[in-house]
Order: C-alpha cells, then structure tokens, then sequence
C-alpha cells in the first residue's frame, strides 16, 4: 500500500500535524511512524506542561504568532475533550533594576503582540503573592498548567477516528526521495508514501540527513533539571513565578510551576547534554557525544556563554546552587523543600557558527517536508503549527 502522507514523530508536533493533514484533506490515508513504544514519549512527555501566552517572542516571529494562536486552541481543544487544565497566569519577577529595564521591554513586546498583561509594583507584587520578593513584576493573565501528553492521547483517537494509522516502535533507518514518492525503511519493512512530513524532535537533523537534506545546523540537547516541592509547600505560590529571561539565551530560567496534578516544580536549569534521550543525571550516549564534540559550533556556543554554562554546570551537581537560583525570587525556600529530582531534554537547533536557531524551522523539498527546529513553545502552538505543515505539505 502507499500512503498518501507520512509523518515521522509521535509528539505533539507530528500527531497535530496528522491531525490536521486529515482535517484539510478527508479520506486521506496517513500513516504515523513513532521509534518508541509509546507517544510523546520525549520533549512532549518531559516538560513543565505550561500554556504560554506568547509574551517572550519577537514580534512577527513564527513563534509570537503561534504561540499566541496555540494558547487558545490548545484550550478549545482541551474543552471539547474533557482533558482539564487550569488558567494560573504567570509572574514575571524582576529581583534588580537590570531585570526591571529587561522586564520593560517584555512590557513593550506584550503591548506589541497583544498579550494580556498588567505591570505590578513591589507592593502589588507581595499583595498577589506574599511568599514571592522582587521589586516590581510582570502579570501574564492567560499562562496555564495542562498535562500534554492527555492531549497526545486525545489526539491519537482523532487521528485514528479520521482513519489514520499510527505505529509505535518502528524507527525510521533509511529515507529516500523520488520524483513520484517517497520510500521510508524501518527494521520491520518499507513503506511508500506521496509525501513525506518529519516532526523528529531531538532527531530531527538525523533524519534530515537520512533524506538527503543538506543541514547547516546540528541538534544540541539541552538537559533541564525539575525539582518536585515537597507536599507541604504545595500551595507556596498561585501563579507560575518565573525571572526575568536573559534576551540573549533560549531558556527561560529556573521557575516555579504549579501543575495540573496539584504539586509545584521548581525549574529548569539548561545544561548541555551527552545524550539526546537519556534521563537520569549526567547520562552519555556515545554517538551523541562524538557528533556534538566534533560540531563546530560546539566550540563558539561554549566561548561565548563560558560563564553561563559554568553556573548551570554547579547548580546541577550542587543543590545549593539551584537554590539560590530559586530563592533570589522565593527566599522562603530551604534545601530540604526540593525533592524528587527528574529531568527534560531539549532539543535546540544550532549553527556551525554557534548561533542559536531562536524560531521554529522549517525545511521543503518537493515531497517532503522537515521541522528541524521546534523549541518551546512547540507544545503550546501545536495545533496551529500541525496546520501550517499541513497547509504546506497537502496538494
């Protein structure tokens, strides 16, 4: 048989995407191809579950316009199925005037991509958040707390319902474009699809170069660290308090995330990791880190956030480190409050030259199409970036 469409990569990226191939194009057939016996069985299955408003992107950017638009519909969409989630809103603290002058152009990028939010004082700050110190903050009205992966699911059933197929366990080892199809190999066989659509997540410039594409860019994996507050400080904060971000990194700082399930995280750090899908601490995966060691770009992304680097190094081997980062904004917080450590790993694109790849990335042929870029907020703007592939990929 050959498939009209398909698409590699069972996380939300890639199950969205086959979601909305079906919705544009009914009674196509689509197949899903996951490596993993399960769905969102990495970044998808290993985040923080926020709904971000979009306040952090540079106006005009995939990014800003997606996020935006993924907030609502990841709303409606829990809404139609029952899946629960909860509106906290977001804190943005500002602990120094350097974070406040930071804080104000985030004021300005809100106003300009029309995120609701309102600027607090120091004292309107403590009135919201009692346990919480800065001196002056940030209010994001429409941030929440969802569980992704019951989205996932969710998703599946309507890919399934809409007569997709989606196959777990069968990893993609060898791609080859043709003028009038494409051919996708697995260790349990080939298939043959019209088109092409890879959401490969932390593989996605393996896979790009599987199909022949030329990547001028490399995956690094970046390990984020979760902490687990202990039950009794389950209830320390009502909103998600994050810092002020550094505007010339990609993260977003270590925060403190009510989730859906009623407990509060704390995080995440950002090392760079040896392993691309390897949760427990300082895990190594020798393919992974031959290729990043012999990447180019390694070496300026290092000389250019020694500093950096170094800090989140400490605080990921020394608890007290990863405090102090926490109580610059919670000082009520005691070493003992962090329990049950577990980890997320994402996937950032980079140049040779070392620049960071800030927007999703997204590259064609004639009878494929490659996300090799989706950072956070990939989760977030799903839905609306499944469409957009869509629109792209569906003749």
């Amino acid at each position: 048989m050959t498939f009209d469409y398909c698409i590699i990569g069972a996380g939300i990226v890639g199950l969205a995407t086959a979601r909305a191939v079906l919705q544009r194009k009914p009674g196509a057939s689509v197949l899903v191809l996951e490596k993993e016996p399960e769905v969102a069985a990495h970044q998808t299955g290993h985040n923080s579950g926020v709904i971000h408003a979009g306040i952090y992107y540079e106006p005009g950017s995939l990014k800003a316009d997606l996020c935006k638009r993924g907030a609502a519909a990841t709303k409606r969409f829990a809404d139609d199925h029952g899946i629960e989630y909860r509106v906290t809103g977001k804190l943005l603290v500002a602990t120094d005037t350097t974070e406040l002058v930071r804080m104000e152009k985030l004021v300005e990028r809100a106003r300009i991509n029309g995120i609701d939010h309102e600027r607090l004082g120091a004292d309107e700050l403590r009135e919201r958040e009692p346990l919480v110190s800065g001196i002056g903050a940030l209010l994001v009205k429409a941030t929440g707390v969802i569980d992704f992966r019951r989205i996932c699911r969710a998703l599946v059933d309507e890919v399934l319902a809409a007569g997709g197929e989606v196959r777990t366990g069968h990893a993609v080892v060898e791609i080859a474009e043709r003028s009038d199809a494409v051919t996708v190999s697995t260790a349990d066989g080939t298939v043959t699809a019209r088109h092409l659509i890879a959401c490969a997540g932390l593989q996605a410039d393996r896979v790009a170069r599987l199909a022949g594409l030329h990547t001028d860019f490399q995956i690094m994996p970046f390990r984020g660290e979760y902490y687990r507050l202990r039950p009794e400080k389950s209830s320390i904060v009502r909103h998600l308090i994050y810092p002020i971000p550094d505007p010339d990194l990609p993260f977003l700082g270590v925060h403190l995330s009510p989730t859906i399930g009623g407990d509060i995280t704390v995080g995440p750090n950002a090392v760079l990791g040896f392993a691309r899908e390897k949760y427990r601490p300082f895990g190594v995966d020798r393919r992974d880190a031959v290729e990043l060691l012999r990447f180019p770009g390694l070496r300026r992304v290092a000389a250019a956030n020694v500093r950096t680097g170094i800090r989140e190094l400490r605080n990921a081997v020394f608890k007290r480190g990863y405090l102090a980062e926490c109580r610059k904004y919670c000082p009520s917080l005691e070493l003992d409050d962090l329990r049950d450590r577990h980890a997320g790993i994402r996937a950032q694109a980079v140049l040779a030259d070392g620049t960071f790849v800030h927007d999703f990335l997204i590259r064609s042929t004639d009878r494929m199409v490659h996300v090799v870029n989706a950072p956070s907020p990939a989760a977030t703007s799903a839905l609306p970036i499944g469409e957009l592939i869509a629109e792209r990929a569906v003749t």
